[in-house]
């Protein structure tokens, strides 16, 4: 669907996107660093509650963290969905949010993977979360000439979708949507010596049961076949935000060995978990994870 193309949805998704608009049109009339904290504090104690993701938190956290207080659930109900404001309003702040991500140095043991991956023009995956703010790990590496693409899967709320569309562009090219078309000119783009950043912590159907936190989580094979179908390095990168509330720490973390598909997606899952314990507020814990 281009721009020129008017959207199909209902009469509800329209008023939805209509409010969402207006509310990013006040914001991003604000300095940077008025925004993202305003944008944070907006969905942590209004939408949030109305999407009855207290409940859903709540309910993840009971599986997988049980040891947590009172106390802490609630902080945690406050701060998760806080994460998730600042990162809209980070991806749609376009310009402001690129400058400081580029300012960012990559850290962590699998820089030197990537720099030789990067060197070789050898396919590389990049596999992070929903965690922290994932496009500050695109942005600070395609502003450093790494031909990073991304797969994206579209909004169901079709007029949302067109703006976030282009937010995520602004970010960085290519953009892959999910679907046939999208994966084919993916797989083009990883075979020729391209890079690929992909979010692997969702609920898949189709996958297979592995672990994550100590219970079992369906989990994609995808990731790991596609790195060694096309012999691409796998490396779990993250973007951890800071105290302040607005920096990044870039993590670049040891590349996955390649092994079974089973056991590099075990070590995925692996590898985010332990990102995620340290920090355990930044990851979005409203997903359906382990229905």
């Amino acid at each position: 669907m281009t721009d020129a193309t008017p959207p199909r949805g209902t009469a509800r998704q329209w008023l939805s996107n209509a409010a969402i608009h207006s509310l990013l049109a006040v914001l991003l009339a604000l300095p940077y660093r008025w925004r993202v904290p305003l944008c944070g504090w907006v969905v942590s104690r209004v939408v949030s509650p109305l999407a009855r993701w207290p409940g859903r938190i709540r309910a993840n956290l009971a599986l997988t963290l049980p040891a947590l207080t009172e106390a802490e659930i609630r902080q945690m109900i406050r701060d998760v969905p806080d994460n998730i404001g600042r990162t809209v309003i980070e991806i749609y702040s376009g310009a402001e949010f690129i400058d400081r991500a580029t300012r960012l140095p990559l850290t962590g043991p699998g820089v030197p993977a990537l720099e030789a991956a990067l060197r070789d023009k050898r396919p590389a995956i990049l596999a992070t979360g929903h965690f922290g703010n994932y496009d500050a790990v695109r942005a600070a590496l395609i502003a450093r000439g790494y031909p990073l693409g991304a797969l994206y899967r579209p909004m169901s709320n079709p007029w949302f979708n067109r703006h976030y569309v282009r937010a995520i562009g602004t970010i960085g090219q290519p953009l892959f949507e999910r679907g046939r078309r999208g994966m084919a000119q993916m797989l083009k783009h990883l075979k020729s010596g391209g890079m690929l950043g992909i979010l692997p912590d969702q609920r898949i159907n189709s996958g297979v049961m592995l672990h994550f936190f100590g219970v079992e989580a369906k989990t994609a094979l995808s990731t790991a076949e596609m790195a060694l179908k096309y012999d691409a390095v796998l490396i779990p990168t993250y973007a951890i935000r800071q105290p302040d509330g607005l920096s990044f720490q870039i993590v670049v973390d040891a590349p996955i060995a390649p092994a079974t598909p089973e056991a590099m997606s075990q070590a995925l899952n692996d590898s985010l978990e332990q990102v995620i314990r340290r920090n355990p507020s930044q990851w979005l814990w409203v997903h359906r994870r382990w229905r």
